[in-house]
């Protein structure tokens, strides 16, 4: 059984290299690192927190579009070369080529996000760094899984990849988006206006708090281990939802 899923992940990761997507990280890595440094000579004060919150921010956003179209387009590709069919028609469970897909591109998501924090010692301490890239792994773990999800379910890329990103998105800006809707400038009394603003907790709700993960912040002005204790719990719950419903489109899948 583990030698099945470790082959998997073992090939997964390695068309991640064939594929040069740790080429395009690397050279993220630079076109982030010379603007953050531009715009940190010509910054008057904090240059250093300026700097850290800029590229930190900048990073984070350009891995998790760069490893969910990776993971999506790795899906199809393989798709449509009859590979998937030709490890499913294999004496091999349906759910050990999940979970070696998912490992595989677990291991990508930990090296993007351990290249990223080795580029963020350059502005900020090792401890801070150590919480901020794990945190940047649970966010791409989640998006990780949300992808192979969203592929399994719509098996378009497009789609999925638009649902992947309005959903990193849409919990991202969450908790602002709640703010806005309970301030006492916009309170009508109206019950379309206490319907919406229902609504919005309700769906703030049902997603996870990705607000809270990876916050730019903690690079400018120092952060906690306690942070990470949500984080992880969010990331575990989330991750079990999503893996579940994977495993459910792949096993009502006909080949």
């Amino acid at each position: 059984m583990f030698k099945s899923i470790f082959t998997i992940a073992r090939f997964t990761f390695y068309e991640a290299v064939r594929n040069h997507l740790f080429i395009l990280a690397v050279i993220g890595l630079i076109c982030f690192f010379g603007l953050t440094e531009f715009i940190g000579e010509v910054a008057i004060t904090e240059s250093r927190q300026l700097q850290a919150i800029l590229i930190g921010g900048g990073l984070r956003i350009f891995a998790v579009l760069a490893v969910s179209l990776f993971v999506i387009a790795s899906m199809v590709r393989e798709i449509n070369d009859k590979g998937f069919e030709f490890l499913l028609s294999l004496p091999v469970p349906r759910h050990n080529y999940l979970f070696g897909k998912l490992l595989g591109f677990l291991a990508l998501g930990l090296t993007v996000s351990v290249l990223i924090g080795a580029l963020l010692l350059v502005y900020c301490k090792a401890g801070i760094v150590m919480i901020w890239t794990f945190s940047l792994f649970c966010e791409l773990a989640l998006v990780i899984c949300l992808s192979i999800f969203c592929l399994l379910t719509f098996n378009n890329i497009t789609l999925a990849y638009i649902i992947v990103v309005a959903f990193y998105f849409l919990s991202r800006s969450m908790s602002t988006i709640q703010l806005i809707s309970g301030s006492p400038i916009l309170q009508s009394g109206e019950p379309s206006q206490a319907f919406m603003h229902f609504m919005i907790n309700a769906i703030a709700y049902v997603l996870p708090g990705i607000h809270n993960f990876t916050r730019s912040s903690w690079l400018a002005y120092g952060v906690d281990w306690n942070v990470l204790v949500p984080v992880l719990w969010q990331s575990m719950i989330y991750l079990a939802l999503l893996v579940s419903a994977s495993l459910f489109d792949l096993y009502r899948k006909e080949l």
